[in-house]
């Protein structure tokens, strides 16, 4: 069983401390793609992405409870993740902001689920969902993967201290 060194919890008046800290990991930026009961494509974009399992293949998102996205998304059960290329931040915007149609101008195709892929991104990631964990003010959402591919041409949008960046090549 794995202990900490302290067992206090940091106080309300250390969350922006906790989120300043933090925000010195950069972190790539995905956008969680599924469709509604009507069909419709629905998304928001997630910087908390990770690989989880080679076998079986696993990986995992974690969505604040307060999405208004998240439960249409487990719902249905599948989604797409697409690993956002660096000039795909605008598009990275529109899926953040809550209400409206975001994808009225953003191309896409089906995967196999049915699910959003984004024309342009650098990866993309087809899964059901394979379990949903309750985690503080977030859920780990962990996905089995169906289909993935990659665009190795493409370099990612990324997230540090708080801002987009973008990799350059030596």
């Amino acid at each position: 069983m794995l202990t900490s060194a302290s067992s206090q919890q940091p106080g309300p008046d250390d969350t922006a401390r906790f989120r300043t800290v933090l925000g010195h990991f950069p972190s790539g930026i995905t956008a969680i793609t599924s469709r509604d009961a009507q069909g419709r494509p629905v998304g928001m974009t997630v910087a908390s992405f990770t690989s989880v399992s080679l076998t079986p293949p696993l990986v995992a998102f974690l969505p604040g409870k307060t999405s208004s996205t998240f439960p249409v998304i487990a719902e249905r059960g599948t989604f797409c993740v697409n690993v956002l290329a660096g000039d795909q931040e605008r598009l990275c915007r529109a899926l953040s902001v809550s209400g409206g149609d975001k994808f009225a101008e953003v191309p896409w195709r089906p995967g196999p689920n049915g699910d959003p892929v984004i024309d342009g991104v650098v990866a993309w990631i087809d899964c059901g969902i394979e379990a949903v964990h309750d985690a503080g003010d977030h859920y780990i959402v962990i996905g089995r993967v169906n289909d993935l591919d990659a665009d190795s041409t493409a370099s990612p949008l990324l997230f540090f201290r708080s801002r987009y960046n973008h990799l350059v090549s030596a």
